[in-house]
């Protein structure tokens, strides 16, 4: 009886193996990263089949919607380094991940939902060698050496606060009313690879701002414990005849209510540009 006993344990515990592995993805801040974890598992081996992936899930690359199974996230990458924002409201993380691999360097910002206890969308936007000012080595160097950590609780800026700083900055790309940006100083930007700091307490993040370029179809993705928040959008509007313009990121810190960081990721080839739409 206790061998029939013991062995009607084991089946249950292994049925109920994967539901609790999987329950341990939800909306709260350890459930996110736990989805973030298994994500960074997933890109480093190429193997994605210990993703909760449900049928009907999204997967987008730069904008576009692509079959999972074509898309870059099967490709395995040696990262290098890697940091996350946890949003508990829209329930949806942010990873910037930075492969400096010689043959096949990247900088990914990639998004995710979470619905329950799956991951129902996955986007990558990613930048390689030849596009817009990549560099993943001086990416890397630059974003490894930064704070992007917790801030103390009654220093945190509120959801609204950090959207506004945000909305603030890309604003300010279409009609150069750049003296509504809440600027911190210093406050470094990395764009592509290329770094606007010099060491100084004067380092502004305002620096090589241009005008008329409207930075468009934005989405928000917010972490006010690391006072942090990355916006998906497009640079520049398209033209009238198609085209949204070309995918982007941009990611920000924002420190006592003033910008501290600013990353940005272009999907776009260098010999491309033309200037903004």
């Amino acid at each position: 009886m206790k061998r029939i006993y013991l062995l009607r344990l084991t089946l249950a515990l292994a049925i109920l193996a994967p539901v609790t592995s999987f329950a341990q993805i939800s909306c709260t801040r350890g459930g996110l990263q736990n989805a973030v974890d298994l994500y960074i598992e997933a890109q480093s081996s190429g193997d994605i089949s210990n993703l909760p992936i449900p049928n009907g899930a999204g997967y987008w690359e730069n904008e576009e919607r692509i079959a999972l199974d074509e898309g870059l996230i099967n490709t395995a990458m040696e990262i290098d380094h890697h940091m996350s924002l946890l949003d508990e409201d829209s329930c949806q993380t942010f990873t910037e991940v930075i492969i400096t691999d010689e043959e096949a360097p990247y900088v990914l910002g990639t998004r995710m939902r979470i619905n329950h206890d799956k991951i129902a969308e996955i986007e990558i936007l990613w930048t390689t060698t030849d596009y817009w000012l990549f560099n993943a080595d001086a990416y890397l160097e630059h974003s490894s050496a930064e704070d992007w950590g917790p801030i103390v609780a009654e220093e945190r800026a509120s959801r609204g606060t950090l959207v506004s700083a945000a909305n603030a900055y890309l604003d300010a790309f279409l009609e150069g009313k750049i003296d509504l940006v809440p600027w911190g100083f210093p406050c470094v930007r990395v764009e592509g690879g290329m770094y606007t700091g010099k060491g100084s307490p004067d380092d502004s993040c305002e620096v090589g701002v241009p005008a008329g370029v409207n930075i468009a179809n934005r989405r928000f993705v917010v972490d006010e414990v690391i006072g942090s928040v990355v916006v998906y959008c497009t640079f520049g509007a398209g033209a009238p005849n198609g085209g949204s313009g070309s995918a982007d990121t941009h990611l920000f810190r924002v420190e006592n209510g003033k910008l501290r960081y600013v990353h940005t990721l272009t999907h776009l080839l260098m010999s491309a540009f033309q200037g903004g739409n």
